[in-house]
């Protein structure tokens, strides 16, 4: 019976080298853009979604037709400016989570049958081993040192 492989992906190295080059640049133009939020300020903070984009541009359009109801205290001209940001960074999200998307799931398939075909090897090996076939031992310990369990140290009280 022969593994199934569902994926062979070789990116050539110019190509790979090419990707990074593209992705650091891109990286690089939207740092000035971007901040980076710790988990305690995400917890704080309005998140929004599709609903919550649409409110939000509704009352763009409310502060522009019913001014009269602008609190003095709020400052429709930075508003403004994150609506625009949000509906920037959107697109840039969608088409930077699409790239993700892919990208990991490439990596989690070629990952499964990478591991797959490693421990068909490694079972071959296994059973050479219990077979005492010469220099499979050697490999079966090497190789098995991936599924040891850690070892449960003695606890001695301390004094």
């Amino acid at each position: 019976m022969s593994q199934q492989n569902n994926i062979s992906v070789q990116i050539p190295a110019d190509k790979l080298t090419r990707i990074e080059s593209l992705l650091a640049e891109l990286n690089t133009e939207l740092a000035p853009y971007l901040i980076s939020l710790t988990s305690e300020q995400k917890q704080g903070i309005y998140k929004m979604g599709d609903n919550s984009i649409a409110f939000v541009n509704k009352i763009v359009g409310y502060i522009n037709t019913n001014p009269e109801f602008v609190p003095p205290f709020l400052n429709t001209d930075d508003f403004k400016v994150d609506v625009a940001a949000v509906g920037q960074l959107s697109q840039i999200a969608g088409i930077a989570a699409q790239l993700s998307d892919n990208i990991t799931d490439t990596l989690t398939l070629s990952g499964s049958e990478a591991m797959t075909a490693a421990l068909i090897y490694y079972n071959s090996v296994k059973q050479a081993a219990k077979n005492s076939i010469p220099g499979a031992k050697t490999i079966f310990d090497d190789l098995s040192a991936r599924f040891a369990l850690p070892s449960r140290a003695s606890k001695t009280p301390k004094p």
